[in-house]
């Protein structure tokens, strides 16, 4: 199998979840397609996604125990808590970088890393809210100023200063 296709666990609005392989572009007009572990193409309507589990492995569940942050995320991006349709509430970290943003749906980082969950694909259509918590940068650092342009002459020299 190529390096492209990432191991998934695709969980439904329904409840049902099927387990998978996808390649990098793996949305295509308005449906998600899925190699299933049989080696078939299946095609799922992306208003029945709840989401597109990004996991290590398939023996391990996709269900995330820590669903928020206990304290402020570490990370660079954008803090966020998501509403989905069922009352279900996941907290996460998204890309501050628009370029990544897509009309289909969200990729999300989960609180806890070392789950077998490393991220979550979630369609627009999945979710009842998006509510941006922060936005966490790199630590600061002191701008440095330009050194003086000494090249260029004064208008008026200090003998003229009133």
């Amino acid at each position: 199998m190529p390096t492209t296709h990432k191991k998934v666990i695709v969980r439904k609005l329904n409840r049902d979840s099927l387990s998978g392989y996808v390649a990098s572009a793996f949305v295509t007009s308005g449906k998600l397609e899925l190699l299933n572990p049989a080696g078939n193409v299946v095609l799922i309507d992306l208003a029945d996604v709840k989401g597109v589990y990004f996991v290590r492995d398939f023996t391990e569940s996709e269900d995330i125990v820590r669903k928020t942050f206990a304290t402020r995320p570490r990370s660079e991006g954008l803090w966020v808590r998501l509403h989905f349709r069922d009352n279900d509430v996941l907290e996460g970290l998204m890309a501050n970088d628009l370029l990544q943003a897509s009309s289909e749906g969200f990729l999300v980082s989960p609180p806890d890393s070392r789950s077998n969950t490393q991220r979550i694909f979630v369609p627009r259509a999945a979710i009842s809210e998006l509510k941006v918590l922060g936005v966490i940068g790199s630590p600061t650092r002191p701008r440095s100023r330009p050194p003086a342009d000494t090249s260029q002459r004064e208008m008026f020299p200090e003998e003229h200063r009133v």
